[in-house]
């Protein structure tokens, strides 16, 4: 069995997706725990992390999501592990994952510094683990570079082997590759591929925000797969609403609070991917029935109007397992831009 420990500069780098990508293209038993869970789900009374459960729906694993990290909170982690139990508990930990499987992909928490002050950075747990290094590079051209060259003079790597570098979401390809390029390659780090930006891939889906907001699906649930290309707050008049061109573009959702109504019709009878009710406030059950018949998702929420756009807006875009023509091109993007022989041959 072998592991790798995959991390990213900065967050909403794509490490999750890339993790997806390359499991589906090497096509071996695969294994995956995340240790320090930073993108968390609750649900039955049970907290778990988004990325874990994602990654074991997908790749049918049979261990929970639950069973996947060793914690959530850097206080209660503080409070229950010295350095020393925590490195035996993060060897266990991959001991009883990687049981049977040909290699074992190690996330990190939201970048490469996230759980130093825990002992479960990237960093500690690749040299806890003995375990090589895969970094996914995001961001402008030049914060890459900046990154990239960061990581090479001031990060301290001794004792870890970096299996390679994927450098994600770039905007234009021949330029970076003409620029920014030869630059990297003068730094000797191994670069596996440079993955374009797909303008397909930021989009959301309703199956996505329902989960990530703790929402309540009340209406529309045979379309939650819908995706979502632009968010509309729904905060002023409907008649108001009416004129705005934002408004009348296709698969929007629409975040207003549950009572009000005229919002809610406005929104029911235009395009609309989905409808966000906040403050726990329950529309008319006739117009939860017009959203029912219209397939248009109804998601309760308890948070305000302000705070739901403020966490949508700091999302990162992830599929759901039912989503599968994302998944279908997320495997095409890493077969295509990626070279995977490193991995391969491990």
């Amino acid at each position: 069995m072998e592991s790798i420990v995959v991390t990213s500069m900065r967050q909403g780098a794509g490490k999750t997706s890339a993790i997806i990508g390359i499991a589906k293209v090497l096509d071996k038993k695969i294994g995956y725990i995340k240790p320090f869970g930073d993108r968390l789900l609750y649900r039955k009374k049970r907290l778990w992390d988004y990325d874990a459960s994602l990654i074991t729906s997908i790749f049918n694993l049979q261990e929970s999501a639950e069973e996947m990290s060793l914690g959530f909170h850097h206080s209660k982690l503080l409070y229950m592990f010295d350095e020393k139990t925590m490195r035996e508990k993060l060897r266990e930990l991959l001991t009883s994952v990687g049981r049977g499987r040909d290699v074992v992909f190690v996330e990190s928490g939201r970048d490469i510094t996230y759980g130093i002050s825990v002992g479960l950075d990237a960093l500690s747990a690749a040299r806890h683990l003995e375990a090589p290094l895969l970094i996914v590079a995001a961001g402008d051209e030049d914060t890459i570079l900046d990154d990239l060259t960061f990581l090479v003079k001031r990060v301290q790597l001794d004792s870890i082997e970096l299996k390679g570098v994927i450098i994600n979401k770039v905007s234009n390809i021949l330029d970076f590759t003409d620029v920014h390029l030869p630059k990297i390659r003068e730094l000797g780090i191994p670069i596996m591929g440079i993955i374009p930006f797909d303008k397909e891939l930021p989009c959301l889906s309703v199956n996505y925000l329902a989960d990530r907001l703790f929402a309540k699906v009340i209406a529309g649930e045979a379309n939650m797969n819908r995706a979502v290309r632009r968010i509309f707050i729904g905060s002023m008049s409907a008649s108001t609403a009416l004129k705005s061109p934002f408004f009348q573009e296709e698969n929007k959702l629409v975040i207003t609070s549950g009572d009000r109504g005229d919002m809610i019709v406005a929104a029911l009878e235009s395009s609309t991917a989905a409808i966000v009710l906040t403050n726990n406030l329950l529309p008319s059950s006739n117009l939860i029935a017009q959203a029912d018949k219209a397939e248009i998702p109804l998601l309760l929420v308890s948070l305000d109007t302000y705070e739901v756009a403020k966490q949508i807006d700091n999302m990162e875009s992830l599929p759901t397992k039912d989503d599968l023509e994302k998944l279908e091109r997320i495997e095409q993007m890493i077969r295509a831009h990626l070279n995977l022989d490193a991995l391969r041959h491990a």
